[in-house]
């Protein structure tokens, strides 16, 4: 592997990609069948062939997890506990699917983002990227180090989803802080800023150096790509070796604009974008968004568009969701373990929105079936729903829970993340593992 102690720019030179490279025809696979009762212990549904337990109950909100190859589910808490620890590490000691040793670590903290990267744990703090030796033990003691520091302060989109590419760079998601980058923050009527002050900073993934100490934002990162309003769902695709998101789309069509957008058509737009983004990428946000009922990508209304008048500014995404599901977990298999057809694709957690009305959607978890190129081989299914209880919700308040992150263990469990009714994770395997 090759290692970056010298900083950022001098290591980007020596990155070469090495793709996986398998190959093979795509498995036909079902999603939850539309008659499926939730199970009773568990709150879920599950797509044919696969099973799961609660893992972990009232451990705090739980956002972003890691597992590492002993066993240990680390999970980043987006609110602290009493003590003032922001994570937690759960261990399941005797193989029934549920963990029973708990304890908590990350004392200050509290964020999003979780991975694990040669021998140590990478915590993304709203601020700041802080990272835990694993060398003394498997849970993480004091306050870690400070990878980098200086991420703008913001009231909303701060969260900071990491990725590791193949060769040991850590990417980070910095959000806009801000809606379509009015020159007044959700007023109707204030127009679209141009330049979008936003983009200079923010509203962008950023690379850095994960074993630097005491860096600082921007002047050691490098900017990866841009025009993506918030990517909480971030994830390195090994097989087809690049960086892949899951962008939140803009609020409040119907609101600002009524005499173009209908309630409905709101609801349903903009698209939750799925991307690959590539160094030098520019997704379109804050001047245009996609439809995908139509297939283009929109001029942003604050920017002049009537909801017809198509942009050439932005990135035609892989597939369009409908709009405010709010994706905020990603995942690319890379274990092997479950059957042929759920292998290479992606697992996408969406969370719920505020923004949806009359009626709230997704509180699930799809699967978009794959080849090992990356290259997107059908339509995607619903792997697992019934997170957010057996009544119609209409607000995210009121689900019981929301899928936020997403992950899986060495022994090619899945491991899926609730931040509500006192935080929960669940367990995922197939019936035949």
């Amino acid at each position: 592997m090759t290692r970056m102690k010298n900083g950022i720019k001098g290591a980007l030179a020596a990155i070469m990609g090495a793709g996986i490279g398998l190959t093979g025809v795509q498995a036909q696979v079902s999603g939850v069948p539309d008659d499926a009762a939730r199970n009773p212990d568990t709150g879920v549904r599950l797509a044919p062939g696969f099973e799961a337990t609660v893992f972990a109950d009232g451990i705090g909100r739980a956002r972003h997890m890691a597992v590492s190859a002993d066993g240990w589910v680390y999970a980043a808490l987006m609110r602290p506990t009493e003590d003032g620890f922001g994570a937690v590490a759960l261990k399941d000691t005797d193989g029934d699917g549920k963990a029973d040793r708990t304890e908590y670590f990350a004392p200050g903290l509290s964020g999003t983002g979780m991975r694990l990267h040669d021998g140590a744990l990478y915590y993304g703090d709203d601020t700041s990227i802080v990272r835990f030796s694993l060398a003394d033990g498997p849970v993480p003691s004091g306050a870690g180090t400070v990878v980098m520091d200086g991420f703008p302060e913001q009231r909303a989109h701060a969260a900071k989803s990491l990725a590791f590419d193949g060769e040991g760079m850590l990417y980070v998601n910095v959000g806009a802080p801000s809606n379509a980058c009015m020159t007044e923050t959700r007023v109707k009527g204030s127009p679209g800023a141009r330049p979008c002050p936003d983009l200079e900073l923010q509203a962008s993934v950023w690379m850095l150096n994960p074993d630097g100490d005491d860096q600082t934002f921007p002047d050691d990162a490098v900017r990866h790509s841009t025009g993506h309003r918030n990517a909480v769902a971030l994830e390195w695709n090994h097989q087809a070796d690049g960086l892949y998101l899951v962008q939140h789309g803009r609020d409040q069509l119907h609101q600002f604009f009524p005499d173009i957008y209908s309630v409905a058509e709101s609801a349903e737009l903009p698209a939750e974008e799925f991307h690959r983004v590539d160094r030098g990428d520019d997704l379109g946000w804050p001047f245009s968004y996609y439809d995908h009922r139509k297939g283009s990508r929109m001029v942003m209304p604050e920017y002049g568009g009537d909801g017809d008048t198509v942009s050439d500014h932005g990135k035609k995404p892989l597939l369009g969701f409908p709009g405010h599901w709010a994706p905020n977990g990603l995942l690319f298999r890379q274990t092997g373990a479950w059957p042929d057809g759920w292998r290479t694709g992606a697992f996408i957690a969406f969370h719920g929105s505020w923004n949806r009305s009359p009626v709230q959607e997704g509180y699930r978890i799809v699967y978009v079936p794959m080849d090992a190129d990356g290259t997107v081989t059908g339509d995607w299914v619903t792997f697992a729903d019934g997170f957010a209880g057996e009544d119609k919700v209409t607000s995210p308040r009121q689900a019981e829970h929301r899928p936020t992150g997403l992950t899986e263990g060495p022994d090619g469990a899945m491991y899926v993340s609730s931040l509500m009714s006192g935080g929960r994770i669940w367990r995922v395997t197939h019936a035949q593992d």
